[in-house]
């Protein structure tokens, strides 16, 4: 405690020249021009219970339902399904006398659909429901009266409420800052939640309430606050503060935002403003929207045209009944015509055939499966099981493992297109490592980046495979280039890059600092050359920042609290060095530097004069100190253009080499800064100051202007003492999976709240971006002319950016170019406008990778809803923050990372994982099984209900239309229950394109190093065959190619099974038809036919989906012969019952159709010729045209990647999507380069002969 009350006399705005020091309020600056009717009463919230000033509460929810909606949206949504209206339409028929089925027959299937699937929607939105009631129940403190505060929960926070925010708590609402624990107002705020930036934010509190710094001083505290209206906004705001008779301009720096953190602060006093759905993070959320896969949406169409052939043959039926019932029926005595009971009326056969089109088209109802979408939920459920269970997707830090949150999207995940991810938290683990740095023209750092790393290890891969290198130039001996001249020119080129063979010598052993090299380590840096200066580059790195040390206890060492992570990076590494910053007081800095010519540690004193600190304009910060001996010093680092365009003639000693190592940093994906210095005379000095320090006071509206022109001013003339080269670290894996998935050719935007400079150095690290790679900046310029014109001409000058950019892309020749987008959220502002979007998509679609940086939550979603609109593709949203949670709700799918910024995001995501690199298993592997596993299924079971409901319809008119049918009702019954259900289920549950054996060769080949845990228990989860499709991630596309499921194949299915059914029956007829059946010679009853077709029928549906199945485990051939099995069993013990019971079914088996060897050549013939047009197909396609999978399992059912590699290695090498982006195409685009040396040296060599 006591020493957070030191920190809290550090007039912390001392250290700010721009972002948060105000001047004071004086009488000649007048009030904000609000527009917005909000008024709040400080202290006085029960002025807000009663209209026009009551506002919304602060209770949240995010989810899709409530209490009072579930019923009705939840019985819309399933009614949003074609098939479930058509069942309660016949439900409802059911319970007419026209019906040919009982009431319980038709009502109890459609219940149960329709109360499993409601049941799993509830189950799912219970759980945000819960998470809701997290966030809500949270406790803040709150003033209760005369001076006293008390804990209360979140949603029961008023608008108007003093609120006690203390250290590392979330802010409940949006607040108005009135005081801190600094005496002048300073507190520091996390927005990582809000904009995805890990850097501290200054905001400080108006000078006119800085004495509200306790709990007593709000006894007796009023004040009305006018301001805007709820907006979504997160970097604007406008009101006044009425308080103490005069009226207060507010601005940004006084709010404090909802989800936001208080950070480096004991605590803040505010009063709320917005709450609720009303505060700024709200507004930019979008409503839980209802999210229908694509196989879903394109199987009402699938339903509509079955519904268009029901109708059909349900109005030739009807129309062939009234023609019968008005030529025939009369002649029929013996079903008493004279009789007529509305059904049968030859005297109205109109109205008869009306009353029969009701029954036929609930007869035929068997054309539109009503078990379909039972199959697919339990199907569906079970591949999310299987997802959850996945122990390759298990995080061993966090224990978190994979969660499909919906089960509706399985199959989406095999169909995406474009990924739009966050950046901080889901790319990057928000910790900066300090690797490498350039001292006085010397590198030094010998330890590799991730990046680095990542790249050999692709590049040792590829160098498993052939490389064709018939296009390299000849010797003068006619001999190709070898391929080891090729592999040494690129170990000159990666030199650097491996470092140690052993993977946990890679790992940091200090957070913040990575970096080894002996000659800097344990004083060594004194026996370099230019030790003095190294002793300065160590010196700026330990003075120039604004943070806090804090001493813990437990290791014995300083920690720091930095406004950014690089700043944290640098003091750790400035306290390896041996320059420990230890203690900060209103005007000095203290350092302890432990190697120096004595021997022993000194204490060093360093008086700060001024900061200059860093903005995203200016790109550089500065301190002035004044060391023990009195010399005034300028220190500053900053962004290396900035940096070098201020030297000095004589401060470019270093700049060429020091450019040099900064592009192999840049290269290596590593964030670089120059240090430079500049020694003042004590004149020079107070002259500069005395401007300086009247600017700071100044009131006038070009104080900015003129603080910047002097600060420019003073940061010339430096001299350069060197560079840094901090790593962004990146999630584990994160360039690896990101290169996987553009070889599976899914394009990957990337969409951060974080300055353009910080994206694109994560854009170079995670292999987005590259060096080659040329950058398309559309970005606002502040040009007078631009001002002048206002709106317009910022549309206009960006449109004429975007088509310069387009017409560039359009005239670049070379293949082998690539092009990225990099925009801002002010920029997006405009370009998402209707006038101009569709060209921006259109160029975004052009360029390899594309970043958005600095957008809001609002602007992700709405760049979300672009792409997936624009595009027509399938998107998917990962975040982790809740900023993202916009973009999430707003794609087909959204993932949520289970990381450190709390659950908003997976709370509104449908799938959850632990980590970025996950999404690669998520969608290459299990995508992939999803999608083509209900592909095939739902085309099965359209194939198998028109082979079966169509057999109805031509018994039809063999039996006058009389909606009599052929088959028991049991049998009916059992049909799409038992004797055809468990075998699709199987299908969709665990089909696979390669079997395990496959797979093990293949990991094997691959990863020999590499021993692979159990995957679970389940047959369908094997981690060899998963393996497989991780190699081959070309396999991926038939997904959004939709390959399984177009047009041509469904229709093909439907084609399929119409051929069956008439096969199945006409064949039967024929066989049968005036055909001695028994020994007897009588000919076979309606019974015996029904029978035999339906066995037809079990069988021919059967043998199809295992000619359809590409792996089979025991399940599935226990479900598949199983079935068959089960309609004998089923056909003997129904036999076996009374006649009562099995009707004209008693002894069918035994008795009748047994001992019959016709019945069983019937069975054989009608199976093999309803299967043969299918089996010549597979094979014609196999031989003649066939998939990646095809050619895949049969080179490894011949063993071909063993006997002939060179065909094992073209195949995988075909299986790549071509790609611009990732690990790859930058190890391709190096072997392009070492071939251009390698041909250019060769015809230099040829000139000199």
């Amino acid at each position: 405690m006591t020493r957070g009350r030191i920190r809290s006399k550090i007039r912390r705005s001392n250290l700010y020249t721009f972002s948060c020091l105000q001047p004071q309020t004086t009488d000649t600056e007048g009030p904000n021009a609000v527009q917005g009717s909000r008024v709040v009463h400080c202290n006085q919230p029960h002025l807000h219970l009663k209209k026009p000033l009551k506002y919304c509460s602060n209770f949240i929810s995010t989810t899709k339902y409530n209490v009072v909606t579930f019923l009705p949206k939840a019985i819309f949504e399933q009614f949003r399904r074609v098939a479930n209206l058509y069942f309660l339409l016949a439900a409802v028929l059911s319970l007419t006398p026209i019906s040919p089925f009982t009431p319980v027959s038709m009502i109890a299937p459609l219940a149960f659909v329709v109360g499993l699937s409601m049941a799993k929607e509830a189950l799912e939105d219970s759980r945000r429901f819960v998470q809701d009631m997290k966030v809500n129940l949270r406790k803040v403190s709150v003033h209760k009266g005369d001076g006293v505060f008390g804990y209360r929960p979140w949603h029961k926070i008023r608008v108007g409420d003093v609120l006690k925010v203390e250290k590392d708590q979330f802010f409940p609402a949006d607040l108005l800052l009135l005081s801190s624990s600094y005496e002048d107002g300073i507190c520091y705020v996390e927005t990582m939640n809000l904009d995805g930036e890990t850097n501290l934010k200054v905001k400080r509190c108006l000078e006119t309430t800085l004495s509200l710094d306790d709990d007593e001083s709000f006894k007796d505290f009023l004040g009305k606050i006018r301001c805007e209206d709820p907006n979504p906004s997160l970097y604007t705001f406008v009101g006044n503060l009425e308080y103490d008779r005069q009226v207060f301009p507010l601005d940004p720096t006084q709010i404090l935002l909802r989800d936001s953190k208080l950070r480096n602060t004991a605590f803040v006093y505010g009063v709320v403003v917005f709450t609720g759905h009303d505060s700024k993070v709200m507004q930019n959320a979008t409503k839980s929207p209802s999210k229908r896969s694509t196989i879903e949406k394109k199987m009402d169409y699938i339903i509509y045209i079955l519904f268009t052939l029901l109708v059909l043959i349900s109005l030739i039926s009807s129309l062939g009944f009234a023609v019968k019932t008005k030529y025939q029926v009369p002649d029929w005595w013996y079903l008493q015509p004279q009789k007529p009971d509305g059904v049968f009326d030859p005297t109205n056969p109109s109205l008869s055939g009306f009353y029969h089109l009701i029954t036929a088209l609930i007869l035929y109802g068997y054309l539109i499966p009503i078990s379909l979408y039972v199959s697919i939920e339990v199907v569906k459920v079970l591949q999310a099981t299987f997802i959850n269970q996945d122990i390759q997707m298990y995080d061993e830090e966090s224990g978190n493992t994979a969660q499909a949150r919906t089960s509706n999207l399985n199959e989406e995940l095999g169909q995406v297109d474009t990924i739009l991810s966050d950046k901080t938290g889901t790319l990057t683990c928000n910790q900066m490592d300090f690797l490498k740095c350039s001292i006085a023209g010397t590198a030094y750092g010998v330890r590799s980046s991730e990046v680095e790393v990542a790249a050999v290890q692709q590049m040792a891969i590829q160098e498993e495979e052939e490389v064709d290198l018939s296009n390299f130039p000849k010797r003068r001996g006619g001999r190709p280039v070898s391929r080891d001249n090729v592999e040494r020119a690129s170990e000159i080129e990666l030199e650097t890059v491996i470092t140690s063979s052993n993977e946990n010598d890679l790992k940091p052993t200090i957070k913040g600092f990575s970096f080894e090299d002996s000659r800097l380590m344990n004083g060594n840096w004194s026996k370099e050359p230019n030790a003095d200066v190294h002793l300065l580059f160590f010196r700026i790195l330990a003075i120039c920042h604004t943070a806090i040390p804090e001493y813990n206890e437990a290791t014995g060492s300083f920690t720091y609290e930095a406004e950014s992570p690089d700043e944290g990076a640098f003091l750790v590494a400035a306290r390896e060095f041996g320059f420990e910053f230890f203690r900060r007081t209103q005007s000095s800095v203290f350092v302890r530097e432990r190697y120096t010519n004595s021997g022993e540690p000194v204490e060093m004193e360093y008086k700060i004069l001024n900061v200059l600190d860093f903005t995203s304009k200016r790109k550089r910060m500065s301190v002035i100190v004044q060391d023990q001996e009195g010399q005034i010093l300028l220190l500053c680092k900053g962004a290396d253009s900035i940096i070098f365009d201020r030297l000095s003639k004589n401060g470019k000693m270093y700049e060429e080499t020091t450019t040099r190592h900064l592009n192999e940093y840049g290269e290596a994906g590593l964030r670089t800064l120059a240090l430079a210095y500049r020694k003042l005379e004590e004149s020079q000095y107070a002259t500069w100051n005395n401007e300086f320090q009247k600017a700071k006071t100044s009131i006038g509206g070009d104080r900015e202007a003129v603080l910047e022109r002097l600060s420019d001013m003073m940061e010339r003339e430096l001299i350069l003492v060197g560079a840094t080269a901090v790593e962004d670290k990146l999630q584990k894996g994160v360039p690896q999976c990101i290169d996987k998935l553009a070889q599976a050719g899914l394009k990957i935007w990337v969409l951060t709240g974080d300055k353009m400079e910080t994206a694109i150095n994560i854009g170079f690290a995670c292999s987005l971006l590259r060096q080659g790679m040329q950058q398309i900046c559309i970005t606002t310029t502040n040009s007078d002319a631009l001002v002048k014109d206002g709106k317009e001409g910022a549309k206009e000058n960006i449109l004429n950016q975007i088509t310069n950019a387009t017409q560039k892309i359009k005239l670049e020749k070379d293949p082998h170019a690539a092009f990225a987008l990099i925009i801002d959220g002010k920029t997006l502002g405009y370009v998402l406008d209707d006038n101009m979007k569709h060209q921006f998509l259109g160029l975004a679609v052009d360029c390899a990778s594309v970043i958005c940086c600095r957008v809001s939550p609002k602007q992700k979603a709405e760049v979300t809803r672009l792409v997936k609109e624009g595009t027509g593709k399938t998107t998917l949203a990962i975040g982790d923050g809740a900023n993202d949670v916009g973009m999430i709700q707003e794609a087909d799918i959204g993932v949520g990372i289970s990381g450190v910024e709390g659950m908003q995001a997976v709370m509104a995501s449908d799938f959850s994982i632990a980590q970025f690199r996950f999404l690669e298993r998520l969608l290459v592997v299990h995508g992939h099984w999803c999608y083509k596993r209900i592909a095939q299924m739902v085309c099965y079971f359209f194939y198998k209900n028109i082979a079966f409901g169509l057999t109805l319809f031509y018994f039809e008119s063999f039996a006058a239309f009389s909606g009599q049918s052929i088959y028991d009702d049991w049998y009916m019954l059992l049909f799409n229950v038992i004797l055809t259900s468990l075998p699709v289920i199987s299908l969709g549950v665990f089909e696979q394109d390669v079997s395990s054996e496959v797979c093990l060769q293949v990991s094997m080949l691959i990863t020999p190093k590499v021993v692979l845990p159990p995957y679970s228990s389940y047959p369908c989860c094997n981690t060899y065959t998963s393996t497989m499709l991780l190699q081959f991630p070309a396999l991926y596309q038939q997904g959004p190619k939709n390959l399984f499921f177009d047009w041509y194949r469904i229709l093909g299915w439907m084609g399929n099974g119409l051929y069956s059914s008439l096969v199945i029956f006409f064949l039967n007829i024929v066989i049968f038809y005036d055909q001695a059946f028994r020994v007897g010679g009588e000919t076979a009853d309606m019974e015996a036919v029904g029978t035999t077709m339906f066995t037809c029928i079990i069988w021919a549906v059967n043998c199809q989906i295992a000619l359809t199945m590409s792996h089979f485990t025991w399940i599935q051939h226990l479900l598949v012969w199983g079935s068959i099995v089960t309609w004998y069993l089923f056909l003997f013990l129904y036999g076996m019952m009374s006649p009562l019971i099995s009707g004209n079914a008693y002894q069918i088996l035994v008795e009748v159709l047994g001992p019959a060897p016709i019945y069983w050549a019937a069975t054989l013939l009608v199976t093999i010729t309803c299967n043969l047009p299918y089996l010549a197909h597979i094979s014609f396609q196999r031989c003649f045209n066939p998939m990646d999978h095809h050619i895949i399992q049969e080179i490894k059912y011949y063993k071909k990647d063993i006997e002939d590699r060179h065909m094992w290695t073209r195949e995988r090498s075909k299986a790549r999507q071509e790609t611009k982006i990732g690990f790859t195409a930058r190890v391709e685009a190096k072997i392009r380069q070492l071939r251009g040396r390698l041909q250019k040296k060769h015809s230099s060599n040829l000139g000199a002969s």
